[in-house]
């Protein structure tokens, strides 16, 4: 079933189809694949916090899906000669996802956020998308990692409410840390990893205009917004990026 096209970013297969045949492949693996598949996220940020984690590294590799949300990958893939032209983010794959499965009575599944986030989430998708199922939604400790009766819970309440797609939004590199360890246990078809979509989705923090999402600076309003949160990953992560792109592109030579 994998029948979308990837290529190589520094190590790691990247998505080069186009968000529609992704959206092909993830559905026609929730309507017959056998066993659980995710999708993560990558971008300058995740690439350099994964140089040093070793189980992120590992998560965002094993990862059926990685798909290229961020323009530093779009711009690795040009200057490395690669075919991505264009990003796919987590919130194309939520949205675009949705609106595949609204006739089919999906179960869907929110693992991750507070509980009053999840709530104004699962009200809002009654409303945007009637035909799917909420299967339901859990809202795991905040901590920086969970305990073995952590895991348990969280793998129980998914497992107990049978959904066909699992979202998970305990920001990165927690939730594919998370995926990553426990996807042979949870009964489910798809997972994806989708972060800030959470509150992207319930209006919590507002999203990028679309003319920055164009040019590749959505993180710029973000940055202003929040800069204690923001400033290491755009003036410190990114940096680190393009030295490591930059060495890989003289390989090329």
């Amino acid at each position: 079933m994998n029948t979308f096209l990837t290529e190589d970013i520094m190590g790691y297969h990247v998505v080069a189809s186009d968000l529609q045949n992704v959206l092909d492949n993830i559905v026609r693996w929730i309507e017959g694949g056998k066993g659980c598949r995710i999708l993560s996220c990558i971008n300058p940020h995740s690439y350099v916090v994964s140089i040093d984690d070793c189980e992120f590294s590992k998560s965002l590799y094993d990862s059926d899906w990685l798909i290229p949300d961020g323009a530093g990958i779009v711009l690795a893939s040009r200057i490395l000669g690669g075919r991505i032209n264009k990003r796919i983010t987590g919130s194309d794959i939520f949205y675009g996802l949705h609106e595949r499965l609204n006739r089919t009575g999906a179960k869907i599944f929110f693992l991750g956020s507070t509980e009053t986030n999840l709530m104004e989430i699962c009200n809002k998708i009654r409303i945007d998308w009637p035909g799917l199922t909420i299967a339901g939604a859990y809202s795991p400790p905040f901590k920086n990692s969970f305990s073995a009766q952590d895991d348990r819970e969280m793998i129980n309440a998914v497992n107990k409410a049978a959904p066909d797609v699992l979202w998970v939004g305990m920001t990165a590199p927690k939730q594919e840390k998370w995926l990553f360890k426990n996807r042979r246990n949870l009964n489910i078809k798809f997972a994806g990893a989708v972060g800030a979509v959470f509150d992207f989705y319930s209006g919590r923090v507002k999203r990028s205009n679309p003319f920055f999402q164009s040019l590749g600076l959505e993180w710029l309003p973000r940055l202003i917004c929040e800069p204690r949160r923001l400033w290491s990953r755009n003036f410190i992560s990114s940096p680190k990026f393009l030295h490591r792109l930059s060495i890989e592109a003289k390989k090329k030579i």
